[in-house]
């Protein structure tokens, strides 16, 4: 007879709040439902990856995000990160463009190409795209609140380069109900920003067949204070709310579900990242299918960029920001991403180097070249823990969703501030728990240095030249331009915006006359009025 006690080992919960017991076996994956939402990969539910052959057919596409200063400035960029092996654009946009001013606005002093590239007319689209092959080269718009407005740009710089909207290959963040959640780049109040994301579903579906509209991103609302389940969850709510537009506009659900994408976060515990995704995959394949009676296997893909967070960085020992951004890529690769683009160890600090964004690169290249990882579907498949995890996150998932729908949806939630003052509230907690150690962040609350380095790296400089030279641009186009076209163009997107038509083709005729972001807003702000954010305690 063994007299001893069972020794007692601490609880231990993710940050989802599902328990992490000691050892799994075949007995917790039956309890958690079993193996019936598995499935292969390339078949629903997709919970092991959308393509039968995953990496081993073809990579993930590299997709650093960059951009900075003026457009001439990031076009440099973009030609030495395609040069060391990037296989797609992210742009980045500084905060003027993203909230529709013009850079010679008052509100706009100090911010111009602060932190993104400074987008004024189309004259910049055609300077930051010079020499690249939009047909190698996909390009994805991080961009929101004017996203309707880059999107058009976008278009009308590939038709006059000879490109064929119809064939273009893409993506445009443009999910506005997030930035109401966790960024806070809106410029329309929320249901004609909602309107707005339709407007460029529609047309894309129509004119632009290939191009990717939205990229809904729960990346924002994680680094806002969410866990990974809730990330997920309120992504697929927005999702639904865009689709639930673009159907009440008679688009058939399989005209272009398959082109909606998604944006996540990754940072923190390895599984539960991995199981998230998976999870994720064959709950919105299950929505599309059984909520939207999709019948096209590619509307109910889940196709995602995914990479390291920002909100998992520390300014504390920022070489460890290495070692995390490398376990960032491998639970990208992990999860079966289609796009991966990791964070660079100095973003806690500033504007990536040339020399932290390679390194990056060189990261991502690594797992391909070295370290096995695209040379089979779904590693971690048939785990214990994996596959108890994945049906645990699902379960989650679909709690919080239902519980949103129970509450009256999340376009009301984010209307009355509620979702926005719940991850607050979260954000609050943790960093509390990160002060008092209760969190355990390396460099941070623990394994400090004796010494730390109160400037370990070098901060990215304001450039004010290059601010000036963007706004002698900006001029120098309006007094070159067509003012009569103009001024008919915008007139024209007015006219549309209060009679409630798509204001897509009138924004691609007022971007070809070459008016500026900051007239166009203004246009639509005097129909649609300006987003107020509501005040909760």
């Amino acid at each position: 007879m063994n007299d001893r006690a069972t020794p007692t080992v601490r609880a231990v919960f993710n940050e989802s709040g599902i328990e992490v017991r000691p050892l799994y076996t075949q007995a917790d994956v039956e309890a958690s439902g079993g193996l019936s939402m598995l499935g292969d990969p390339g078949q629903y539910p997709f919970t092991r990856g959308i393509h039968p052959l995953m990496y081993r057919k073809q990579p993930w596409t590299m997709r650093q995000y960059a951009g900075f200063g003026n457009p001439r400035e990031t076009n440099q960029r973009f030609k030495y990160l395609i040069a060391n092996g990037q296989t797609g654009l992210n742009v980045a946009f500084d905060l003027p463009t993203q909230v529709g001013l013009d850079s010679d606005d008052p509100l706009a002093e100090g911010e111009v190409g602060r932190v993104g590239m400074s987008i004024d007319t189309l004259c910049d689209f055609e300077v930051a795209f010079e020499g690249i092959d939009l047909d190698k080269i996909t390009v994805s718009l991080t961009i929101n609140g004017a996203a309707a407005i880059l999107i058009a740009m976008y278009f009308a710089m590939a038709q006059k380069r000879g490109y064929d909207v119809a064939k273009l290959r893409g993506t445009a963040q443009n999910d506005i109900l997030k930035e109401f959640i966790g960024r806070g780049t809106w410029i329309f109040p929320v249901e004609p920003s909602i309107r707005l994301v339709g407007d460029t579903i529609e047309y894309c579906a129509k004119h632009a067949p290939k191009y990717s509209p939205v990229s809904v991103c729960g990346y924002h609302i994680r680094e806002s204070g969410a866990t990974p389940a809730q990330e997920m969850a309120w992504a697929f709510c927005i999702a639904k709310a865009y689709a639930d537009d673009a159907i009440a506009r008679g688009l058939p659900v399989d005209e272009f579900a398959g082109r909606l994408s998604y944006n996540f976060n990754i940072f923190g515990n390895i599984f539960e990242q991995v199981a998230k995704f998976r999870a994720g995959r064959s709950l919105w394949a299950k929505i599309m299918k059984e909520q939207y009676h999709a019948q096209e296997p590619a509307s109910m893909w889940l196709r995602m960029i995914a990479g390291g967070g920002g909100g998992g960085l520390t300014f504390e020992q920022p070489e460890v920001n290495i070692v995390r951004g490398a376990y960032y890529a491998l639970i990208a690769a992990l999860a079966g991403t289609q796009t991966m683009a990791l964070c660079s160890y100095d973003e806690a600090y500033t504007i990536p180097t040339e020399y932290s964004a390679r390194l990056s690169l060189r990261t991502m290249q690594l797992l391909i070249e070295e370290m096995g990882l695209a040379e089979t579907v779904d590693p971690l498949g048939g785990s214990f823990y994996m596959e108890t995890l994945t049906n645990e996150m699902r379960a989650s998932m679909e709690r919080i969703m239902a519980e949103t729908d129970a509450r009256g949806g999340i376009v009301k939630l984010v209307s009355e501030g509620a979702i926005q003052s719940q991850v607050s509230a979260q954000a609050y907690a943790r960093q509390r728990d990160i002060d008092s150690g209760a969190f355990r962040k390396v460099g941070v609350n623990c394994w400090r240095n004796e010494q730390e380095d109160e400037h370990p790296v070098e901060f990215h400089p304001y450039d004010e030249e290059g601010a000036r030279i963007q706004v002698e641009g900006l001029r120098q186009v309006r007094s070159e331009r067509d003012a009569q076209r103009v001024r008919a163009a915008l007139g024209a997107l007015r006219a549309d915006a209060q009679a409630g038509r798509n204001v897509m083709p009138a924004l691609v005729e007022a971007v070809k006359a070459y008016a500026s972001v900051g007239e166009m807003t203004n246009e639509l702000v005097a129909v649609f009025g300006r987003y107020r954010e509501p005040v909760r305690f």
